[in-house]
This record gives structure tokens, C-alpha cells and sequence, in this order.
């Protein structure tokens, strides 16, 4: 008796779930009957595969014989079908895809079958991890395409894959993915359980996730590496690092990262380690060259004259003869200026951004240098500077080196070059501080380990990096380079 009470009572809620979603327009309702076993079909036409409806389930249903459930989940041609009377675990994926099977028999029972209409684009080459050699493929919005590119590279049966539904409203899929025997089992228990722990209620990309269970939450510079290449995800995952996918987002996140990894380019393992090596000194002094150059010019100009050159000094003094401003209310306003050339041209759409850009540029430079607003000489520093900023291979980093410049220009125009030092030595110990995953940010360079350098500054042939990085605590610290 009781049992059939609580039967009932589970009718009733299923009913009420139901009676809310046929206040949806997009709700649909289908009746059938086989050997006086009258089954009611229900679900939300914008979300499921019409397709797979008319040839995986309708026949069945139209034609088939049953009299209970359970027969037909063993008529229906569709894995992953259950049958349950948990009215939340309905309504849930109802939304997602599902469609609904019960019977009017005061049961409460019903049935889900998993028909989800997935639409996404076609995979491409990438944006903005665009290489000249090597493939061309890129991430898409859709997790289950994604992690096919990398089981494509990575067709082993160690590769590990924990799926998590994060947010409270979206339930958005994310996938933390790591290779066992080679993966310390400890960061990708500190991903996942970070991950579980978060208290969100909606995660659209995931730079949700990235800001969400980052080490220093407050901190400017990104403590996970985003890419967009499966080729670099399965590279890394081989190392022993750990990667995160997000349903909707074309972008994987990596960890535990350094700060020098922000800083190569995946090209650099397609070319000549000389080459390779060559283009990522350069782009390392490109950026340290775009975070000092202004603050420099503020600090030699306002504190510091006599450390320019006598031959210097003539050009100098001829180009700030008509700017009636200080050096750092100069340098403040080409900098604005080309952050507004920069963020109009993002924005717009891509011919009319280049526009914007070129003549922009162009037509400001010359303008603010003839009505006496700034000196060519700064011009000139600033557009340098701003190229500097563009090798950073990682677009979330080269965010950060536009940002701290800032600071430090105040700085110098304060406290001069002694200014300039404390800044820079306050942003080391902040880096030296700094954790990814719980693992060191600034290795190898704090804690100092010389086998890890293999792949920092420079990068060394294959044959000589047998060895993983140090940094991941790898289960496997040894890797084969070549046949013994």
C-alpha cells in the first residue's frame, strides 16, 4: 500500500514537471498505444535531433510491440537511455536533449532518450596560434569534435578523461584530460577538484574557468595557458600536463604553465632548433623592450639628463621644443592613443578595423607631432613598443604587458630609473610568488633548475630533451628520443 502511495506521489510530481514545459511553446506531446499500453512521448522540439526522432524512435513506437518501459529501451536503437522517477533529473535533461517516454499508470516511472540537437561550425585553421608550417587545425565550439582532434594524435587507451557539469544554469560540460602513468595524479586532483568545488552559476567559455580556479585571483598575468591547437594539447599532455576542455569555447586551457611557456610559439618546434631559438630570443627581448622603452624615456628625460649622449642630445631637444608638456603626460597620451587605435580596431569589423588602424595611425602620428603635442622622437619609441607587445604569442599575456607599463611610467616620472628598479623587482617577487596548479610560475628560473632550460630560452634539439619537465612532477620524468 504504501508503495503504491509513493508511486503516486511520483505520478503527481511528474505530471506538474511536465505540466510546466507545455507552458513552452517549443514543448511537443505524441500519444501511442500497443496492446492497451498507452505510452506518451513529450519534448522540446528546439532541442533534439528531428532527424534521429523519425529514424531511430517513431518507427519503434508506431510499429513496435511492448507493454512496459523496459521493453521498450530494448526495442529503441539508442545507447545511453534510462529509466527513472527522479522528476529533477527530467526537467534537467529534458533541456539538454532528451526526450521523455511514460506511461499513464500511475507509476511515476518514465523514460529518457538522448536524441540532442548539436549544431557547430566547421573546423578551421586557427586565428590566432596561426602557423606557417605545420597543421591547421583548431579547437571548435563543440567538447566531444575537440577532444576527437586530440584521440586522433593520442589513440591510447591511457589517455583519462573526467567529465564534470559546471554552473548552476548552463550545466556546461567540462573535460579535464591527462595521460595515466605520465600525469602526476596530484595536479590533475587539484584541477578537478577545483573545478568541483566552484560555485558558479553559469560558465560560457573557458576563461570562466581560468579566472575562476587561478592560483592568485588577483594577479594580471594568467596563471593557465589557453591554446587553440590539438596538435600543442596533445604535446603537452605527452609532458605530463593536464588539459581542460569547455563545452562552447574553442579554447583549452593548460596546466600546471611557466612564464616562459607564454612566450613560445608552438611554430618553434617546426623549425630548426637554431631558428626556433633565434625567433624566441628576439620575442622575449621584443617584450622587455615594449614594457621599458617608455618608462625609460620618462625617467632619462624628467630625472636622469645626463646619461644621454652629447650626439643625442641635438635631436632630443629639437623634437620637445614645441610639446608644452611634461614627458609623462606625453608618453600617457601616445600610449591612450594607440590602446584606442588598437581597441577600435579589434572592434570593428576586420576591413574596417585594418582602415582604422593604418590611416589612423598614420594621420594621429603626424598630426600630434606638427600641432607640438608630442615629440617624434617618443613617436617613434611608442609605435616600437607596440610591435613589441604584438609577439606575444598568447593574446591574454599581451594584455598583461599592455597593462603594467602603465604603472611604471608613473613610476619613472616619480622616482626615475630608482623608480623603474623597485617596480620591476616588486613584479618579480610577485611572479616568484605566483603558482599554477599549486606548481612554481617562474620555473626554471625560481627554483633555479638547469634541466628544465632545455626548453625555456632556447629550445634544444629533440634528442637532447629526454627528459620531461621537472616542474609537472611527471610520473615518467624519462621520455624515449631515440631507438636504443
Amino acid at each position: 500500500m504504501k508503495k503504491k502511495w509513493e508511486e503516486r506521489k511520483k505520478f503527481r510530481e511528474l505530471k506538474q514537471a511536465l505540466e510546466e514545459f507545455r507552458q513552452n511553446d517549443d514543448f511537443v506531446e505524441y500519444t501511442f498505444e500497443q496492446n492497451d499500453f498507452p505510452i506518451t512521448m513529450g519534448y522540446l522540439k528546439t532541442s533534439i535531433n528531428q532527424e534521429k526522432l523519425e529514424k531511430f524512435v517513431m518507427p519503434y513506437l508506431q510499429q513496435g510491440e511492448f507493454e512496459t518501459l523496459k521493453e521498450i529501451d530494448q526495442i529503441i536503437p539508442i545507447t545511453k537511455t534510462f529509466i527513472s522517477n527522479d522528476v529533477s533529473k527530467l526537467k534537467e535533461q529534458l533541456i539538454q536533449g532528451y526526450l521523455v517516454l511514460y506511461a499513464d499508470n500511475e507509476s511515476g516511472q518514465f523514460m529518457l532518450v538522448p536524441i540532442p540537437l548539436k549544431k557547430s561550425r566547421q573546423i578551421s585553421i586557427p586565428e590566432v596560434e596561426f602557423s606557417v608550417v605545420g597543421p591547421k587545425e583548431a579547437f571548435i565550439e563543440n567538447i566531444d569534435t575537440n577532444l576527437n582532434l586530440v584521440k586522433q594524435r593520442l589513440a591510447i587507451p591511457e589517455l583519462n578523461i573526467q567529465t564534470l557539469s559546471v554552473g548552476t544554469v548552463t550545466k556546461t560540460e567540462v573535460a579535464v584530460v591527462s595521460i595515466k602513468g605520465i600525469a602526476d595524479e596530484e595536479n590533475v586532483n587539484t584541477a578537478v577538484q577545483r573545478i568541483s568545488d566552484l560555485e558558479i552559476d553559469q560558465v560560457i567559455d573557458s576563461s570562466y574557468i581560468q579566472q575562476t580556479i587561478a592560483d592568485n585571483k588577483n594577479s594580471p598575468f594568467p596563471q593557465l595557458l589557453d591554446t587553440e591547437r590539438p596538435d600543442r594539447i596533445a604535446a603537452v599532455l605527452v609532458e605530463g600536463k593536464v588539459a581542460i576542455f569547455v563545452d562552447g569555447s574553442p579554447h583549452v586551457l593548460i596546466g600546471p604553465t611557466t612564464l616562459v611557456e607564454f612566450f613560445s610559439a608552438f611554430e618553434d618546434y617546426f623549425l630548426n632548433w637554431t631558428i626556433a631559438s633565434s625567433f624566441r630570443m628576439i620575442r622575449l627581448f621584443a617584450v622587455f623592450f615594449s614594457i621599458l622603452v617608455t618608462p625609460l624615456y620618462v625617467a632619462v628625460l624628467t630625472h636622469h639628463f645626463e646619461v644621454i649622449p652629447k650626439a643625442l642630445l641635438g635631436p632630443l631637444i629639437s623634437s620637445r621644443t614645441m610639446v608644452p608638456f611634461q614627458p609623462v603626460f606625453e608618453a600617457l597620451l601616445l600610449e591612450l592613443t594607440i590602446e584606442l587605435l588598437r581597441e577600435a580596431g579589434a572592434r570593428l569589423p576586420a576591413k574596417i578595423g585594418q582602415t582604422i588602424g593604418i590611416v589612423g595611425g598614420i594621420v594621429i602620428g603626424t598630426a600630434a607631432v606638427q600641432a607640438g603635442m608630442t615629440s617624434n622622437v617618443l613617436l617613434i619609441l611608442v609605435a616600437l613598443a607596440a610591435l613589441g607587445s604584438f609577439t606575444t604569442p598568447v593574446y591574454q599575456m599581451g594584455n598583461t604587458i599592455r597593462l603594467i607599463r602603465f604603472p611604471l611610467i608613473l613610476v619613472a616620472h616619480v622616482y626615475g630609473m630608482f623608480g623603474i628598479a623597485v617596480a620591476i623587482c616588486y613584479i618579480m617577487v610577485h611572479l616568484i610568488k605566483l603558482t599554477s596548479l599549486g606548481r612554481p610560475f617562474l620555473e626554471p628560473l625560481v627554483p633555479f633548475r638547469y634541466k628544465d632550460l632545455k626548453d625555456a630560452f632556447i629550445r634544444l634539439p629533440f634528442d637532447k630533451q629526454n627528459k620531461r619537465p621537472f616542474m609537472v612532477r611527471p610520473s615518467k620524468i624519462n621520455r624515449p628520443t631515440k631507438k636504443e
